[in-house]
């Protein structure tokens, strides 16, 4: 029976310290919680000055050979991030038979499909949790504690970045400009924000989500993906008029007859959802099964401790496996190929705003034009004069296909009398029709 269980860590950046810190400090509860001792044996480190830092304490190396071809070292747990050479280090792990633990959700997304097929050969743990949601645990309930459920739909919030910005639009009134600018300075934003702010980190996470949750594989190029860039500190208030929040939201819904839809986009949701009460950087996920019913995980999204909880719990997770000599238990569960909805079977209510002349007859026009497309209005405003007998128009739609709301914005944008389509935003609300 193993008595020691040792790693191979791959990068001490931020997550990276984190989980020197944690597996240091809780040592003795870890051991006695995985039924062994687990010690880290050798860290990768490029850069001289923290390895010199770190060699006082640890065996340190800048060459990955040094780790894979150890013998002694059982986890090899991945920390560098971005894709290359991540992904090339994960499958050589897997290949001389290591367990890997990572938090890359950048590999995970793009490369799974050819890695899971490496950790089920050789028969060895492949964990991830800490990819999605930083320390809020939901891979594994998904693939564990939920297994006996066909889950219909998994809705998150999980980017703490934009979850910010948005939270400080609608509680300060600040705009877009100027809370981006804010979350850089408090190193919530990248000084590159484009993945957050665009919605592509968001994306990544959503694939790994979709795919276990419906049992099939997800690629990135399956997910509809618009970012909060355009959006104004009037659509924030007049959603709060309305009775809605707007969040950045990743949204996977699976229906049998319709099939999956995979996407992520500013989406107003009712202010009684319990995702609309998740602010600044917290993170949620809400889970709907058809045994379970709603469910909602939520906590810190990212950052050194709450990330490296994630890892450590794999870590401990691994190392239980081993003692019991059960690794590779829980393989990939992509074992569906499942179709993806189409445009015009997407469904959901709508909240569009517009710029329109101020005369009689505009509002016959444009009703017109939604009509043509079967598109119900449910609500109309007329809200300030934007110019010279411009007017700004707010509506909410009833139920109407994805589809037929693309058709009914390039109708809208070819009428004399509309100045400008300024913003088109889904709305997640059962109770519109």
């Amino acid at each position: 029976m193993k008595d020691c269980v040792n790693i191979g860590l791959l990068g001490v950046g931020t997550v990276g310290s984190g989980v020197l810190h944690v597996l240091e400090g809780n040592a003795a509860e870890i051991a006695k919680k995985a039924g062994c001792k687990i010690e880290i044996k050798k860290i990768l480190v490029r850069n001289k000055q923290k390895a010199a830092q770190l060699g006082k304490k640890y065996a340190v190396t800048d060459n990955f050979e040094d780790i894979v071809n150890d013998p002694d070292i059982d986890i090899i747990v991945e920390l560098i991030g971005r894709e290359h050479p991540a992904k090339e280090y994960i499958a050589s792990a897997l290949e001389h038979g290591k367990n890997v633990v990572t938090a890359n959700k950048d590999v995970l997304a793009k490369y799974g499909k050819e890695l899971f097929p490496l950790a089920e050969t050789h028969n060895v743990d492949f964990m991830f949790e800490g990819a999605v949601g930083g320390g809020i645990p939901i891979i594994r309930p998904l693939k564990s504690c939920l297994a006996a459920n066909r889950i219909t739909s998994v809705m998150g919030i999980v980017n703490g970045t934009t979850n910010y910005m948005l939270t400080k639009m609608l509680h300060d009134s600040m705009d877009y400009d100027d809370v981006l600018r804010e979350a850089q300075e408090k190193g919530y934003a990248e000084s590159d924000p484009t993945a957050d702010v665009g919605g592509l980190d968001a994306a990544r996470k959503l694939v790994i989500l979709a795919s276990i949750a419906f049992n099939t594989r997800i690629s990135l190029d399956d997910v509809m993906v618009s970012g909060i860039e355009t959006l104004k500190l009037c659509d924030i208030d007049y959603a709060k008029e309305l009775g809605y929040t707007i969040k950045l939201l990743a949204v996977a819904k699976h229906d049998d007859e319709k099939g999956i839809t995979v996407c992520v986009r500013p989406t107003m949701l009712p202010t009684s959802h319990p995702l609309a009460g998740v602010n600044d950087v917290y993170n949620a996920v809400f889970v709907e099964g058809d045994a379970l019913g709603q469910a909602m995980f939520m906590g810190r999204g990212a950052g050194s401790l709450p990330t490296a909880s994630a890892v450590c719990g794999d870590i401990i997770d691994v190392a239980r496996n081993m003692v019991h000599k059960s690794t590779g238990r829980i393989n990939c569960t992509c074992f569906d190929e499942k179709k993806l909805c189409r445009l015009e079977d997407m469904l959901s209510p709508f909240y569009i705003r517009l710029h329109a002349e101020d005369r009689p007859g505009v509002l016959a026009a444009i009703a017109a034009a939604f009509a043509a497309q079967n598109v119900g209005i449910k609500t109309l405003i007329q809200k300030q004069s934007v110019g010279d007998k411009v007017a700004e128009l707010v509506l909410i739609t009833y139920h109407v296909s994805e589809l037929a709301m693309q058709l009914a914005v390039q109708t809208l944008k070819g009428l004399p009398v509309v100045k400008d389509v300024c913003s088109v935003i889904h709305v997640e609300d059962d109770s519109v029709e």
